[in-house]
């Protein structure tokens, strides 16, 4: 089993910088890849970005060029780094880690406000 921790959510006016920290523990050998998803209110989750364990890197085109994802692969924590914030960046920002099997965090809320 892997367990995932976010921190680093909070409010934020619109063109500010946020930093997401998700910290993995458990049978981290077996983690194949990491990612931040985000669910807007009344939206479904979305993918935001993808870390694979080769180097790979994969955005979604709405945060192409603002946020950046790295792993600290000694510590195995999963960083967010988010810039140039907008209004639709609002959301519960989710931590995935693939094992063989899925694993979430709990979720870490984002405000950006106008």
């Amino acid at each position: 089993q892997v367990q995932l921790v976010e921190s680093g959510g909070g409010s934020v006016q619109a063109g500010g910088s946020l930093r997401l920290s998700c910290a993995a523990s458990g049978r981290l050998a077996s983690i194949s890849s990491m990612a931040w998803y985000r669910q807007a209110p009344g939206k479904q989750r979305e993918s935001v970005a993808r870390y694979h364990s080769g180097g790979s890197i994969n955005y979604a085109d709405s945060v192409k060029g603002r946020f950046t994802i790295s792993r600290d692969n000694d510590k195995m924590i999963l960083y967010l780094q988010m810039n140039s914030l907008k209004p639709e960046d609002t959301g519960v920002y989710y931590c995935n880690a693939i094992a063989v099997h899925s694993y979430w965090g709990q979720g870490t809320q984002v405000m950006v406000s106008s």
